[in-house]
């Protein structure tokens, strides 16, 4: 039971860094870039899937307590924490960000103005919205949107 418990923390500490690695990047190349007012900690918060979590958790866990090899279990987290870190590179970051965060070309409305365009961060009460109209990001409230 101690070597159970002993890969169930190891892997949700490695898993946890990795996704650390992940967003760090995200909101530097993503959220930065389009300049959206939002503190990391929400936006590590708010999209953490603790399906995928908790696979590599325990994926991560087992690598490292039961298989005996370490080369194996340093080049899989390794690899692992390679593949987070290359959100820290510009467009790898951004394209990352946009398959996450990004909604393309739908339509949101509010009892005067139908906006058409791409909705680049859906936060918790605003919304950060490119309107293909205007040509400019703008920040919709959702109080005020009728279809959210």
């Amino acid at each position: 039971m101690t070597k159970l418990t002993q890969a169930l923390l190891s892997g949700i500490l490695f898993t946890f860094l990795i996704d650390t690695f992940l967003f760090l990047g995200l909101k530097l190349h993503y959220i930065d870039y389009y300049e959206i007012d939002l503190y990391y900690n929400i936006l590590f918060a708010d999209h953490q899937n603790i399906y995928i979590f908790s696979f590599f958790s325990l994926m991560i866990g087992f690598i490292i307590t039961y298989i005996d090899n370490a080369k194996v279990s340093i080049i899989v987290v390794g690899s692992l924490f390679l593949l987070a870190s290359a959100t820290f590179i510009t467009p790898i970051g951004k394209s990352v960000g946009e398959f996450m965060l990004m909604e393309k070309n739908i339509i949101l409305k509010d009892k005067k103005h139908m906006y058409i365009g791409d909705s680049i961060y859906n936060g918790r009460k605003f919304i950060t919205f490119y309107d293909y109209e205007l040509k400019k990001v703008i920040i919709l409230d959702k109080k005020r949107l009728l279809n959210q």
